[in-house]
């Protein structure tokens, strides 16, 4: 799991749920170069404790996905599935997820979805059995006809696929920010005051787009950040006071939530000898509610991207 969120004045604010969160690797090779070069008062022991055990952390995420997906013992094989997954920014932390599945005497191959085939009852690549599959793609619910073999292997129970589309809808469909975000639904459930309170303080208000709002959205859209259902990253998401009309119109007929707008935090840092400011977000890395890491996104513009100069991962010092 993935939790980014916004520091501001009001603290941290929780704008987005992930089930496919990416960059937990590359972040613990990172935090440890920067950890080598930083003053030890900046490196805390749960931080140092929290990078050493990254890998056996890691692994036990997976065995424990695997086994309550109904096996026993480990897989002997497991596939990294993305689309084109050579060409993807993050492939080498593909590669190093790689080497830690095969340092633990798991054969792992990086493969993209059409290299899978699926008959009589079992999952394969050339010729080889797939037992279990960590799923990168972005098409949550493996709607697209490219993933027919995958999904139905999913569907049948033939492997494990982890993440998978019931942990997303349950976990990081954006219309359950609608849910966390209303205080009286929180109570509904049986959250006390103070557990409603805080998920109340720490999640921005979040509708789902309705035409029927058209006319408050459209007033308030400049307090707004419109978002699809379905989408990831920084597609197709706008920032209210940006809108042009013919999108709004566009967005009312598409899935969107509006959330209220949460600026980024700032930090100044120096790119090519040049001091300048960058956007911060935060991202918290998850499983079964225990912490495995945190790391910082640097950019600028809308969104998080990984092309902005001087951009991209950067570690959290916790102090």
């Amino acid at each position: 799991m993935g939790y980014d969120f916004h520091l501001g004045p009001d603290g941290p604010q929780l704008i987005e749920i992930n089930t496919n969160a990416g960059g937990a690797f590359l972040n613990t090779l990172l935090a440890r170069a920067q950890h080598r070069c930083c003053d030890p008062s900046q490196q805390t022991a749960d931080t140092n404790r929290a990078l050493n055990g990254f890998e056996d952390a890691a692994f036990a995420m997976f065995k424990q996905e695997w086994q309550r997906q109904g096996r026993n013992s480990t897989p002997r094989r497991l596939a990294i599935v993305d689309d084109a997954p050579k060409s993807q920014f993050m492939f080498p932390e593909f590669q190093l997820a790689q080497q830690l599945f095969q340092a633990r005497g798991i054969e792992t191959l990086i493969l993209d979805p059409s290299e899978l085939e699926y008959l009589d009852g079992a999952l394969s690549a050339y010729g080889m059995p797939i037992d279990m599959v960590y799923n990168r793609l972005v098409d949550f619910a493996l709607e697209a006809p490219a993933l027919g073999a995958l999904r139905h292997a999913y569907l049948d129970g033939a492997a494990v696929v982890t993440p998978n589309p019931r942990a997303h809808a349950l976990m990081a469909d954006k219309r359950n920010l609608t849910l966390l975000s209303d205080a009286h639904t929180l109570r509904d459930w049986g959250l006390s005051e103070a557990e409603a309170g805080y998920l109340d303080r720490a999640v921005p208000k979040t509708l789902l787009v309705s035409a029927s709002d058209e006319a408050e959205l459209w007033n308030n859209r400049r307090k707004l950040f419109f978002k699809p259902v379905a989408g990831h990253g920084s597609k197709g998401v706008y920032r209210g006071e940006k809108l042009t009309r013919r999108v709004f119109e566009e967005i009312l007929k598409g899935d969107y939530i509006a959330q209220n707008f949460v600026p980024a935090g700032e930090r100044t840092l120096r790119v090519d000898g040049t001091v300048t400011t960058r956007k911060v977000d935060i991202r918290l890395y998850t499983y079964a509610g225990q912490h495995l890491l945190a790391a910082a996104r640097v950019y600028q513009g809308q969104a998080t991207n990984f092309r902005t100069p001087g951009g991209g991962f950067a570690p959290v010092f916790e102090v």
